[in-house]
């Protein structure tokens, strides 16, 4: 007898990034010599007074329920950090914390879209987000930007992607999986586009807003088009810039209707996001800032390695980024000298033939790339590119 499941599920996919982390933890249990490059999380401890705040709030016994959006405390710190770093007003019941900013999404997905609407989501893009659509019976509409336009859509291409039916645009600056950001003015171009669609609502991703390096500071969409505020969630998180990725906790500010049945749909799924961790976050947006800058400093020079000994591979060509702790190599000709058919087995065979894992670009909507995570050691990603230019060596010369 087979059990049936939901045409709902049956229509996504399991995570690519998560199935690959699953993958290379069995194969090095299995005794095999394997450089995991497909995580996203960073290699450092969570800060230490971010920590000690954590544990202090288990020895306080704050071990109970909060409010299902989370509790004051938390929730003025969110507003002090977007006033402080991003001009941005809000009031208590604009915010919503959830337990990781993927919960974030998803209920916003859930709250705002109906079966048949469409939600624009410029590709590349992040592997969840199509899918979470989907869960919702929503339709993704993906335009997409390639190298020759530094992975980044024109307003030509929002334009042509929205229609009447069109529900929700997600915008992810800088990118997971390209490390692109949008500059002010492309931001500016972008927003001149949604200004005239009053039906879209906009979710800006600004999750890696602190993992930044581009000579323009760091702006995010509503800061630019402050009359898009009606209509725009902003969300983000302490997992990436505070190595805080396992205490679950991301959130965002918005209009009270869209925060409100956020609220309802996240109280019957999770409830409250973990009320430690909520105390440790407060800690973190609310401190000193020192740390956030030292490990951009590392992954900056990681980048700055990683990208330079990918161009000098052969059929091989990485922009460099401007954020994130991800470069996104386009692989286009590396496929067809190896012989492979595409980026899927272009993985397949460097993780068998040498010994490193990483991410194909299908997943993110770019056939013909690759994802590599830096967020390791340099001595790491030094014996990566070792391997992989002796695996595409080896496979030429047979």
């Amino acid at each position: 007898m087979s059990l049936t499941v939901s045409r709902r599920v049956q229509s996504v996919k399991p995570s690519p990034t998560v199935a690959l982390t699953g993958r290379v933890a069995q194969l090095k249990a299995e005794g095999r010599d394997i450089i995991g490059l497909g995580a996203g999380e960073p290699d450092f401890d969570t800060p230490a007074h971010i920590a000690e705040a954590g544990i202090e709030a288990i020895r306080k016994g704050f071990t109970r329920y909060t409010p299902v959006e989370g509790n004051a405390d938390l929730k003025d710190a969110i507003i002090a950090k977007f006033k402080r770093e991003n001009g941005l007003d809000y009031k208590r019941n604009q915010i919503i914390v959830s337990t990781g900013a993927k919960q974030t999404i998803y209920n916003l997905i859930m709250a705002v879209i109906n079966p048949g609407d469409e939600a624009v989501i410029p590709a590349p893009y992040w592997v969840s987000y199509p899918d979470i659509v989907m869960l919702a019976d929503g339709v993704p509409v993906m335009p997409y930007a390639g190298p020759d336009q530094g992975y980044k859509i024109t307003p030509a291409q929002l334009e042509a992607a929205i229609t009447p039916k069109t529900r929700l645009f997600i915008l992810n600056s800088p990118s997971n999986p390209t490390g692109a950001a949008y500059t002010r003015a492309e931001l500016r171009a972008l927003g001149d586009v949604l200004v005239r669609h009053p039906q879209v609502i906009i979710c800006t991703d600004d999750m890696y807003e602190h993992i930044y390096w581009a000579p323009e500071p760091f702006a995010s969409l509503l800061t630019v088009c402050p009359e898009l505020y009606d209509r725009t969630v902003t969300t983000n998180g302490v997992s990436k810039a505070y190595a805080m990725t396992g205490w679950r906790i991301g959130y965002c500010g918005g209009p009270v209707e869209l925060v409100n049945a956020m609220s309802i749909i996240q109280s019957q799924s999770t409830s409250n996001p973990s009320s430690i961790a909520q105390k440790a976050a407060v800690v973190a947006l609310n401190g000193d800032q020192a740390c956030v800058r030292e490990m951009n400093k590392h992954f900056k020079a990681r980048h700055d390695f990683l990208v330079a000994g990918l161009n000098k591979l052969p059929g091989v060509s990485c922009l460099p980024g401007a954020g994130t702790f991800y470069a996104f190599a386009n692989i286009e000709k590396a496929i067809k000298q190896l012989g492979v058919k595409d980026d899927n087995a272009f993985a397949e065979h460097l993780l068998n033939n040498g010994g490193v894992a990483v991410v194909p670009g299908s997943g993110f909507g770019a056939p013909g790339h690759m994802r590599l995570s830096f967020a390791c050691s340099l001595e790491t990603l030094e014996e990566a590119l070792k391997r992989i230019e002796k695996a595409l060596k080896a496979a030429q010369a047979a």
